[in-house]
């Protein structure tokens, strides 16, 4: 389940300490933030994130180094094979159990990453959506994307505007939900709720100036093409990365997936890559804000992770 070490129970009993949220769009710096909160509050790194859960994602995902994962117990990283799904059902369940674990040991959990679904679906449940069906999800898988982007237009347009828009799997989902019940998909997906006092002030986003987040997120894009993400992918192509509907739709994947068939350029795809990271920043932001009761902690381009969680720590105090 974590690829952690295992660790033995509390040598006392003690009151369950309670979890810390850590979210904000990609690029912020969660991660390293998350790393050195662990430190500070003796705690164990509960990885938010929909793609790190696949083995073999690594490089396109910023998945935590191994260096990083023996310096404090990582979970919800490499849960399953690229042949397998994984999906908000499943990281509830696994959740679930980690976050218990970890408070058996006296540990605090650190709830961290950028998948807004997972987070609001382990607060609250997964919303009154129905189940997928089958026939009709095969009809309209069949239909163009500018047919799906019409009826939502028609039917759901918070969604419309929401949505990621090249993610056909997710347009399917929504278009599929509508027919299925008559209702628009926005009305049918869990908010912020049954978990949320308990976690008043211990539930944080990370904040950046455009400007730097820009930055971060080109040297991040930069930095993975230069560590082998196009190497990565072919690697994973036998592995049945192509299949996986989830997997092959993450940012950089895809869009290397494009490349190796010719679709563009290495230039044209390391830019497609940029341009799709900073719109999906942009939707998780917006996301967050509307849906997570979040402290936002601004962090400016010269503080290190090490200061931004000291001064989380000091939001927490009261209750440490």
């Amino acid at each position: 389940m974590s690829g952690s070490p295992a660790l033995a129970p509390a040598t006392s009993p003690r009151a369950a300490r309670p979890p810390v949220l850590l979210a904000g769009p990609t690029a912020t710096g969660k991660s390293a933030v998350a790393l050195e909160l662990a430190a500070l509050l003796d705690g164990e790194i509960v990885s938010v994130d929909s793609m790190q859960v696949y083995r073999g994602l690594d490089i396109g995902t910023a998945k935590p180094s191994p260096e990083e994962r023996s310096r404090v117990p990582h979970h919800g990283v490499d849960v399953v094979d690229l042949s397998e799904s994984f999906d908000a059902a499943r990281f509830v369940a696994m959740a679930n159990a980690v976050v218990g674990q970890i408070q058996s040991r006296g540990r605090v959990a650190i709830l961290c990453g950028g998948t807004g679904l997972y987070f609001n679906a382990w607060l609250g449940g997964l919303g009154d959506a129905p189940p997928p069906d089958p026939a009709l999800r095969t009809q309209i898988e069949s239909m163009p994307t500018a047919a799906l982007l019409e009826e939502l237009a028609r039917r759901d347009p918070v969604t419309l505007d929401e949505i990621d828009l090249q993610n056909h799997r997710r347009l399917v989902r929504a278009v599929e939900v509508i027919r299925l019940t008559g209702r628009p998909f926005s009305e049918q997906r869990a908010r912020w709720p049954d978990r949320a006092p308990a976690l008043a002030g211990r539930s944080f986003g990370l904040l950046r100036d455009r400007t730097d987040l820009v930055t971060r997120m080109d040297a991040r894009v930069d930095a993975m093409f230069r560590a082998g993400l196009v190497d990565e992918v072919r690697t994973l192509l036998p592995m049945g990365l192509s299949s996986n509907r989830t997997a092959s739709q993450a940012i950089g994947y895809r869009q290397v997936l494009e490349h190796l068939e010719g679709q563009r350029g290495i230039i044209e795809t390391r830019e497609s890559v940029k341009t799709r990271t900073r719109q999906f920043a942009k939707r998780q932001l917006t996301w967050f804000r509307g849906q997570l009761d979040l402290e936002w902690i601004p962090v400016n381009p010269q503080e290190d992770p090490a200061a931004t969680a000291a001064r989380i720590v000091r939001y927490l105090a009261p209750s440490q």
